[in-house]
């Protein structure tokens, strides 16, 4: 038999739009590096967790709901959203969950915007906006932040078209750390029609302490803003993927209509639940890495002068081309950052030893 395809390029089967896409980049494995480099262990400061382990309860609660892990999940998360909604005062029906806040996001997409439609956001932000834009069809408009490496609302206010479908506000901003305020905020929601969904992504609102940084909790009198909000980060969960949303009812109706079915796991909703019943815990915990980001904002601002105030659980250092020289001298020490070629590094706040460690590395690299 002739193989008459032999010789012929391949087909192609998927967009070719995405060639020109990046990929998500994760927080480099610390074993890997400790193995490459023959140290006992390295420094993981990339990827924005919290270092103090998973909060009391939670790992027993996940190692219960294992024993039904051969059952479907609760589809409706009827008691998380229950136990969200006490705590932070909305209704059950204007909450929806997903696989993290950055899933949430996309599904808002999805939910709001057609091919050719503008998902506006400032830029350099979440690294995963552009890849979130591109895949549901969206075009993407990059406002580029402003002097002091924050959102520049009163540009992006400027920017929004009548093709403009969603508007992204991350605050704080990830990976500047930077925070918008109530005066800017509020003047950019009045200029922004109520035909345009704005989303106050506050990933990292645990970790603010600016009272002029609002709580994106007390706009929901406004019917085109939705908050995210993430259990990964200030609540230990990373490793379980949950995170949630408030809107209008519909808004969020149409969310859960468009998300993956099943995908805030058993798993994630017993740790959640278990998690949400910490709160004091939490509190602690956050105290304890606002006052390390302090102490390490003081000491690296000796040798990178304007590096901004984080309201976050990291530090940004805009090096610019200088970002990648300095993590590669980061992990030569075996201490992991996130570079963003061109623009800075971010350094998520450890432990008082981890954080001594990479600012040792960053006094022999910047000094």
């Amino acid at each position: 038999m002739t193989d008459t395809g032999r010789h012929q390029p391949p087909l192609r089967l998927t967009r070719a739009d995405l060639d020109a896409l990046p990929n998500y980049v994760p927080g480099r494995s610390p074993a890997d590096l400790a193995r490459e480099l023959g140290l006992a262990e390295a420094i993981k400061l990339a990827s924005n967790e919290v270092p103090y382990g998973p909060l009391p309860g939670v790992v027993e609660a996940v190692t219960d709901a294992v024993a039904g892990s051969h059952r479907y999940p609760d589809m409706g998360v009827v008691a998380l959203r229950a136990a969200l909604a006490e705590r932070y005062g909305v209704d059950p029906d204007r909450i929806a969950t997903g696989c993290g806040s950055v899933a949430l996001a996309e599904h808002l997409v999805r939910a709001t915007c057609l091919p050719g439609d503008e998902l506006l956001y400032s830029w350099r932000s979440f690294e995963a906006y552009p890849i979130i834009a591109a895949t549901s069809g969206a075009s993407s408009v990059r406002v580029p932040n402003d002097a002091g490496h924050g959102h520049d609302l009163a540009a992006m206010a400027a920017a929004v078209t009548d093709r403009t479908r969603m508007v992204l506000v991350c605050n704080p901003n990830n990976p500047t750390g930077t925070a918008v305020h109530k005066p800017e905020l509020d003047r950019f929601l009045d200029a922004v029609g109520d035909d345009v969904l704005v989303v106050i992504d506050e990933a990292y609102r645990e970790f603010v302490t600016d009272p002029q940084v609002p709580d994106g909790l007390t706009y929901l009198d406004r019917p085109n803003v939705v908050v995210l909000r993430t259990l990964s980060k200030a609540w230990g969960l990373a490793g379980l993927r949950i995170g949630w949303l408030v809107g209008t009812p519909e808004v969020a109706a149409a969310v859960r209509k468009v998300v993956t079915p099943f995908s805030t796991n058993t798993a994630a909703q017993a740790g959640a639940l278990a998690a949400l019943a910490q709160a004091d815990e939490v509190e602690r915990r956050c105290a304890l890495v606002v006052a390390e980001r302090e102490r390490v904002t003081a000491a690296l601002r000796k040798f990178v002068p304007d590096l901004p105030s984080s309201q976050a659980n990291f530090v940004w250092l805009p090096l610019g081309e200088g970002a990648v020289e300095f993590g590669r001298a980061c992990e030569a020490r075996g201490v992991i950052v996130r570079p963003f070629p061109g623009d800075g590094v971010r350094v998520t706040i450890g432990t008082p030893a981890e954080n001594d460690a990479f600012l040792a590395v960053a006094e022999a690299a910047l000094s």
